[in-house]
């Protein structure tokens, strides 16, 4: 890709970013959820006036700007997004919903994308929203797969995580290199090598460097991802890729391109488009496709009022909001560049993280509490939990007590840990459930108490009675989805 003549900003690239977002958002909104291949060359809907459609692949960055804004961006915490997602992301659908629901009894990040999640933990929902963190951290994909991962753990495991991993090391890099084959590796980079979405990628990879035409391609790839079903990270990230590479570098080709792949169009094309929009800075991208949707920013799937600052309502505004963040964060937190892009050993760490884990930060300590076998628990059975601390300042010695319920038991009520600044110390500990215990939710208190503070300190712990929650599954959605796109094609197509 030739991007020497366009001579760029910073600014310029964010700018690119968010505008190739709503252009590609825009594009594929019409053909979300069609399997069939298209023949899409520019958008379907008449008189768009200014106006992009709303899309949620943008809303919750918006949020998450405003928090970052708010509170400071080292000061998230993947309870702090659990906290604003209960009553500021209202939209409706599959993982959202269901990290929503974890989150209003207690499974709050990164439990919320591991419970009862089996349809969407590995779909679409978090590296469509990846744009964030690689703005506030150009060049540094590092520092912006960190973030992803607090993000995506939300609603997400495994293969639905590291799909944002991926998304936001290569927008990341985006900024400081421009060989589109050389951010994909360093997305490849930031990904255990056996995952999913890594095996999806570099099948378009191989084929495109085979000479294979893209519909030959996109047809391996749905092949692929078949056994993962419909609406799932590791095909859609192969459709987003394939728009990249066979787009040479064309911005409308593109983001085309990705959404003729079908299924979750909205999403490949935003991607593709931010990405293309990096590359080539506001100014590269062609007129065309950006008169028909102006500078607007429309929301659908965010209480406003639940949020700490208004969201920004332009893409002007966002750019210079989100420079203005990007400037206050480096001076604050100053990083050194990465040596090479391309490096493990930040992304490595991430992958060891557990999903099955809660965190309390108390007063003198942060303590987690992993449930080594899930949340999910069964009357009479054991649940093995693992208890771990991190002190802030002082390195005492802690006792940790279960206050049990009736009927419930523990083969280790009481326990002690000794705190080691700087290091995690941990114990294992179990609960078991009464035989007869039929509540869908239940709270257990663990009281700690250091030895050189006279007052102890409780968290409480939730466990779900497994089989107790029931989420509607894709099929009963599907007529919402037909009539979705009779709105967006107009009466003449009724």
């Amino acid at each position: 890709m030739d991007t020497k003549k366009h001579v760029f900003s910073i600014a310029d690239a964010v700018r690119g970013c968010w505008l190739g977002k709503n252009i590609g958002g825009t594009l594929g909104a019409p053909f979300e959820g069609e399997r069939e291949l298209r023949d899409v060359t520019f958008y379907v809907q008449k008189d768009l006036n200014g106006n992009p459609e709303p899309n949620d692949d943008l809303d919750l960055q918006l949020a998450w700007l405003t928090l970052a804004e708010y509170y400071g961006l080292y000061r998230l915490t993947p309870r702090l997004f659990g906290e604003y997602w209960i009553n500021a992301v209202i939209g409706p659908w599959n993982e959202y919903a269901v990290c929503r629901w974890n989150c209003r009894t207690g499974f709050y990040p990164p439990l919320s994308g591991a419970v009862d999640n089996g349809e969407w933990h590995q779909s679409n929902g978090a590296w469509i929203r990846s744009e964030i963190w690689a703005c506030l951290f150009p060049g540094d994909p590092d520092a912006a797969i960190e973030f992803a991962w607090m993000d995506a753990c939300c609603d997400h495991t495994g293969e639905g995580i590291y799909a944002e991993m991926f998304t936001a090391a290569l927008e990341s890099a985006a900024f400081v290199e421009k060989d589109l084959r050389k951010l994909i590796a360093v997305g490849l980079a930031k990904i255990p090598d056996d995952c999913r979405i890594a095996r999806s990628v570099r099948l378009v990879c191989d084929c495109f460097e085979k000479g294979e035409d893209w519909i030959a391609t996109r047809n391996k790839v749905v092949a692929d991802s078949e056994d993962l079903g419909w609406f799932q990270a590791p095909g859609n990230i192969g459709f987003l890729v394939l728009g990249l590479l066979y787009g040479g570098g064309d911005f409308g080709r593109a983001v085309c391109l990705a959404a003729n792949c079908g299924d979750d169009t909205d999403c490949t094309a935003a991607t593709a488009g931010a990405v293309m929009g990096i590359l080539l800075g506001a100014e590269g991208i062609p007129e065309q496709w950006k008169k028909p949707i102006g500078d607007a920013i429309l929301t659908k799937s965010l209480n406003q009022f639940n949020l700490p600052l208004e969201t920004p309502k332009t893409v002007a505004e966002l750019t210079d909001r989100v420079v203005a963040l990007q400037r206050r964060t480096a001076a604050d937190y100053p990083r050194r560049s990465p040596e090479k892009l391309d490096s493990r050993d930040a992304a490595s760490a991430l992958w060891r993280k557990s999903s099955n884990e809660l965190q309390f930060d108390i007063s003198f300590a942060t303590v987690g509490v992993e449930y080594t076998e899930g949340p999910l628990i069964e009357p009479g059975k054991r649940c093995p939990i693992r208890i771990w601390l991190s002190p802030i300042a002082s390195m005492p010695e802690f006792r940790f007590r279960w206050l049990l319920p009736e009927g419930w038991s523990s083969s280790r009520k009481d326990f002690l840990i000794a705190g080691q600044i700087y290091c995690r110390s941990s114990a294992e500990t179990d609960l078991t459930p009464p035989e007869d215990l039929a509540d869908v939710m239940s709270y257990v208190t663990l009281e700690i108490t250091a030895d050189d503070r006279g007052f102890p300190t409780h968290i409480t712990v939730p466990l779900r009675l497994r089989g107790s929650v029931t989420h509607p599954r894709f099929q009963l959605d599907r007529e919402s989805f037909r009539l979705r796109k009779l709105l967006h094609r107009g009466p003449e197509h009724q």
